[in-house]
C-alpha cells in the first residue's frame, strides 16, 4: 500500500512539473530531475562544513597562490562572457527593463538566452570551489553563514530558473551578479599574485557596498513586475523581492562587522 501511494506521488510530481516546465530544456544535462543538484548540494555542504577540515585538521594549510590567481582568472573571463551573452541575448536592446514576459519560443534569440541560463546555472556549481580552496588554505573564518547560504542556495535557484522561466524579466538578476563577479574575482585574482600587489587593492572595502547596491537593484527591478503585468510570473518576481532582501540583510550585516572590526584596529593603532 506504501509502495502505490509513493508511485501516485511521484506520478503526480512528474505530471505537474511536466505540465509547468520548459519543454525546451527537459533534455538537457543535469536537467531532467532536482536530485542531481540537491544531491551536489548536500554533497558539498558535507565536505566544506565536517570532511574536509577532519581531514585538514592536523595538516598544514596549502599554499595555492599559483591555482588562485588561474581559477579566479578564469572566473572573470566566464563572468565577462556570460556578461556579453546576456546583454547580446536581449538586455542591450530588446528586452524592456519594466516588464520582460519569458519567450518560450525557438526564436535563436530565446534559444540563445535559455541556453545562458543553463550556463549560468553551471556558474554557480564552480563556485563550490571557492570553498574547497578556503578548507584546503585552512581559512575557516571565511567559511561563514552568509557564504554557504550563498553558496548552497544559489545553484538551487537557477535550476529552477532554467527548469520553468528560462529568460525574461528574471535574467536582470544574472546581469547584475555577473558584473559584480568581474570585479569581485578581480579583486581575488590580484590578491593572489601576492603582496606587491597589495597596493593596489585599495578598493577591497567598496567590494560589499557594490554588493548591497546589486541586490538593490535587483529589488527595485523585480517589484516593478507587480505593478506592470506583461505575463511574467508575478511570484516569482516576489521571490525575488524575498531572495534580495534577505541577501541585502545578510550582506550589511557583514558590512558592519567589517566596519567595526577595522574601526577597532585602527583605534589600537592609535
Amino acid at each position: 500500500m506504501a509502495s502505490v501511494l509513493v508511485n501516485m506521488a511521484i506520478d503526480r510530481y512528474i505530471n505537474l512539473v511536466d505540465s509547468i516546465s520548459d519543454p525546451r530544456v527537459n533534455d538537457w544535462p543535469l536537467m531532467d530531475s532536482p536530485f542531481p543538484t540537491l544531491i551536489m548540494v548536500i554533497t558539498y555542504l558535507y565536505i566544506v562544513t565536517y570532511l574536509g577540515p577532519k581531514v585538514m585538521a592536523n595538516r598544514k594549510p596549502f599554499k595555492l597562490n599559483n591555482i588562485l590567481v588561474w581559477y579566479n582568472a578564469g572566473q572573470v573571463i566566464f563572468s565577462l562572457v556570460m556578461l556579453w551573452e546576456h546583454l547580446m541575448s536581449g538586455w542591450l536592446l530588446d528586452y524592456s527593463y519594466k516588464c520582460q514576459p519569458v519567450d518560450y519560443s525557438h526564436n535563436p534569440t530565446a534559444l540563445r538566452m535559455a541556453n545562458l541560463c543553463w550556463w549560468y546555472y553551471i556558474s554557480k556549481l564552480t563556485e563550490f570551489v571557492d570553498t574547497a580552496f578556503f578548507v584546503l588554505r585552512k581559512k575557516d573564518n571565511q567559511i561563514s553563514l552568509l557564504h554557504l547560504y550563498h553558496h548552497s542556495l544559489t545553484p538551487i535557484e537557477t535550476w529552477i530558473c532554467v527548469k520553468f522561466i528560462a529568460g525574461g524579466h528574471g535574467t536582470f538578476s544574472n546581469l547584475v551578479n555577473n558584473m559584480v563577479h568581474v570585479i569581485m574575482y578581480f579583486y581575488y585574482m590580484m590578491s593572489a599574485m601576492g603582496p606587491q600587489y597589495q597596493k593596489y587593492l585599495w578598493w577591497k572595502k567598496h567590494l560589499t557596498t557594490i554588493q548591497l547596491l546589486q541586490f538593490t537593484l535587483v529589488f527595485f527591478h523585480s517589484a516593478q513586475v507587480l505593478f506592470f503585468d506583461c505575463g511574467y510570473p508575478k511570484l516569482v518576481a516576489a521571490l525575488l523581492l524575498v531572495h534580495s532582501t534577505i541577501f541585502f540583510a545578510l550582506f550589511f550585516d557583514f558590512y558592519q562587522q567589517a566596519y567595526k572590526k577595522n574601526k577597532l584596529l585602527q583605534a589600537k593603532s592609535q
